[in-house]
């Protein structure tokens, strides 16, 4: 067994260098419940420290050359990759996340980081036909794209590594820095991760990491003037505070969904059943992207509700270590007494248990509701934890309309086997990916990813992210 240790009470990354602070805020083990360390609580003047570093740190970065920013990240997906069961371990010990979905985690973070460093070198921009219109005959351009500056990065902890990769590797790649703020509760892995990118030779504050309290120092970070753009994933309350705090500035906000998957009589129920299972318990169904709401056809209802129900009880829960475990802890017990309050109310409300809904400690049982009501904040909410529900399909209008309806969307899935119903159902589901006989919590990194309706702030997916992290210039020649 691994045993994870760190010096991460020196915790805070500024100009390069790692330090302390006197104040430090205990990091918990989900499963056990045990302190497994202590990292350093940032303050207000640690986060304009880290932007005046940051400030340095762009003028560094920016005038490396795409090749040479390339080869850091490649030499950190490197060192990510030699060391990827160190990091594993950390992962499922600070979140509680299955180890083999914590290894899965690592092997995307390599991609992520490598992904960054090939687009490194294809952030092109292109030729102008300035003779388009009357009077530019004898002009001739192109325009290039520029880093934006420096950017703040915040990040949840369902994904430690992976979601930081997606904040670090393209800002770094475009030749911005960053200030990351990572999950107070999962801070470990970021503090390894900036480890390995000074080892590969990032310049002094072109990274810059504050762990601790969020509403310590939040503020004076978002909020100073010299933070080009926020980067942020995370919940809807915390995404709408930092708007007002931000200013004027360049956001780029994930803030959560509720996904919705639909089962056509036509589906092929079997593939559906399991990969609705999986995309709804998958890190204890603390995803955005996990599957929360089934609406299956009446004539197939039955049999999907057995199958569903099969593979769920086949699932195992206890110590996210053992590699034969599918569902951990929850993130905390307080989050795993939500789930045990909500569908309590659930059921008060008419709904019916099919499989779990019991407690243990910050386990939560991987849990199948139905006759669920539309105003239970099961339904209405997103659920972010181990709980999805049922209904019988009576009329597909109601049911994408019922899709549509909430504000904060990313995915959502169908099964059916005719081509035409996947076609036109994608096209009127108002989400960023519809995913076909496929669960909505599919996604590959290089794909562009992000919110619609509400949470539509901006796209993830290295490629994607590169350009939402630049600005274009125009070089114009008067050739007259």
């Amino acid at each position: 067994m691994i045993v994870v240790t760190s010096d991460a009470e020196c915790s805070l990354l500024i100009d390069g260098q790692w330090i302390g602070t006197a104040a430090t805020m205990p990091i918990l083990n989900p499963y056990s419940g045990a302190v497994i360390d202590h990292v350093a609580c940032a303050g207000p003047d640690h986060a304009r420290q880290a932007i005046a570093s940051a400030e340095r740190g762009h003028i560094a970065i920016a005038r490396l050359s795409t090749w040479e920013r390339a080869e850091i990240l490649r030499r950190t997906a490197e060192m990510l990759s030699q060391s990827a069961e160190i990091f594993a371990a950390t992962i499922t010990t600070e979140t509680g996340k299955p180890i083999t979905a914590s290894r899965k985690e690592v092997a995307r973070a390599v991609n992520t980081l490598t992904l960054s460093a090939e687009e490194c070198t294809r952030l092109n921009g292109e030729t102008i036909a300035f003779d388009s219109f009357p009077g530019g005959e004898q002009r001739s351009g192109y325009y290039i794209y520029e880093p934006v500056g420096i950017i703040a990065a915040i990040t949840p902890f369902n994904d430690p590594l992976n979601l930081i990769c997606h904040k670090l590797g393209p800002a770094l790649a475009a030749g911005n820095s960053v200030i990351l703020k990572p999950a107070e509760q999962a801070p470990l892995v970021a503090v390894m991760l900036g480890k390995l990118f000074l080892k590969a030779g990032l310049p002094a504050g072109a990274l810059n990491i504050l762990t601790g309290y969020g509403e310590q120092f939040g503020d004076a970070l978002v909020a100073d003037s010299r933070i080009a753009m926020v980067s942020f994933t995370g919940g809807a309350k915390v995404g709408e505070h930092i708007t007002k705090r931000a200013g004027i500035k360049k956001l780029a906000m994930e803030l959560g969904a509720n996904s919705p998957v639909i089962v056509m009589d036509d589906a092929d129920i079997d593939q559906a059943a399991k990969a609705c299972a999986s995309g709804a318990f998958s890190a204890a169904g603390q995803n955005c992207i996990g599957v929360q709401r089934i609406y299956v056809a009446d004539a197939v209802y039955p049999q999907f509700r057995e199958g569903l129900i099969a593979y769920v009880d086949q699932l195992v829960t206890g110590d996210p270590m053992d590699g034969q475990t599918d569902v951990g802890p929850m993130i905390s017990i307080n989050e795993a007494e939500r789930m045990e309050q909500w569908t309590a109310q659930a059921v008060q409300a008419g709904a019916k248990i099919l499989s779990g809904g019991k407690r243990e400690g910050a386990i939560f049982q991987p849990t199948v509701l139905e006759n669920v009501p539309a105003t239970a904040a099961m339904v209405c909410h997103e659920v972010f934890g181990p709980v999805v529900s049922l209904f019988a399909m009576r009329d597909i209008d109601q049911v994408i309309a019922a899709s549509n309806a909430e504000d904060y969307t990313i995915h959502a899935a169908i099964f059916t086997r005719n081509i035409t119903t996947a076609l036109n159902t994608a096209r009127r589901l108002k989400v960023a990916g519809v995913m076909i006989n496929d669960s909505t919590d599919y996604r590959l990194d290089a794909m562009p990813f992000g919110g619609a309706n509400r949470g539509n702030m901006g796209r993830e997916g290295v490629k994607y992210a590169m350009r939402e992290m630049s600005h274009t210039k125009v070089i114009c020649f008067n050739m007259a």
